[in-house]
């Protein structure tokens, strides 16, 4: 039986580690062609060789490149941005000295880029073609931390409720043009971002938190309706604190 995504090409910004390879892993699985994007390559291309031992016959294209640079990300998906149905933006970081106190212009200036900049780049790529086919689907991956104020830091969570932000004011623009955003909040979710907390993260409440495979089931769930459905947002957490 053919897969949710069956025939679809979809870009997973991201892709090497994290819910990005998870969301890469479970469109293949469904039946979706893969443009894996991430900034370190051997990342990527271990996350390739897993998608060739699902689907042999729908070996994934690497593209190294980094979604904040936008002159470089427009040119490494220029051979691939018209033919993209589907742009997962699971791009994303955060900083250990994240208490406003400890911010400097320059780091700030840095999650600024690699959060909502990121998202903006990745967006202006893929936005054309897919206006230009009349359909689209762009989900960005922010963060809980865009609708609820918690202690990850004024540069993160202004970074993620600009991404929010970001998808919902595109989908009002582009609605009549046929392309569709979602934007998804996970909360505490075991990835490599946990270790970048100021202080370790207790193995008690990584048992709890989502796992990368809970926010790509979000993922395939928006992928999976019809082009006259749209959901705006979808707020994901942890059943137990």
């Amino acid at each position: 039986m053919a897969g949710v995504v069956s025939g679809r090409a979809i870009l997973v910004a991201g892709a090497g580690s994290g819910m990005g390879r998870a969301t890469a892993l479970a469109a293949v699985r469904e039946g979706g062609s893969l443009l894996l994007l991430g900034r370190d390559r051997a990342k990527l291309e271990a996350v390739a060789a897993e998608v060739r031992a699902i689907a042999p016959d729908r070996p994934a294209v690497v593209i190294a490149a980094d979604a904040a640079d936008a002159a470089g990300l427009e040119a490494a998906l220029a051979p691939h941005a018209g033919a993209i149905d589907i742009a997962v933006n699971s791009v994303g970081t955060n900083i250990v000295r994240r208490a406003f106190g400890e911010l400097t212009a320059e780091s700030w200036a840095g999650m600024v880029d690699a959060n909502l900049n990121a998202a903006f780049n990745l967006t202006r790529a893929v936005l054309p073609g897919m206006r230009g086919r009349g359909q689209g689907l762009i989900i960005h991956i922010a963060s809980v931390a865009a609708r609820r104020p918690d202690r990850s830091g004024a540069a993160y969570q202004a970074t993620k409720a600009g991404v929010m932000a970001l998808s919902h004011a595109v989908m009002e623009e582009e609605r009549e043009n046929g392309l569709r955003l979602t934007v998804i909040l996970p909360g505490m979710t075991d990835t490599p971002l946990l270790d970048k907390r100021p202080a370790p993260v207790p193995p008690e409440a990584r048992r709890k938190a989502l796992q990368p495979e809970d926010v790509a089931a979000a993922c395939l769930f928006v992928m999976a309706l019809p082009p006259r459905a749209h959901v705006a947002e979808i707020m994901l957490q942890p059943s137990r604190s």
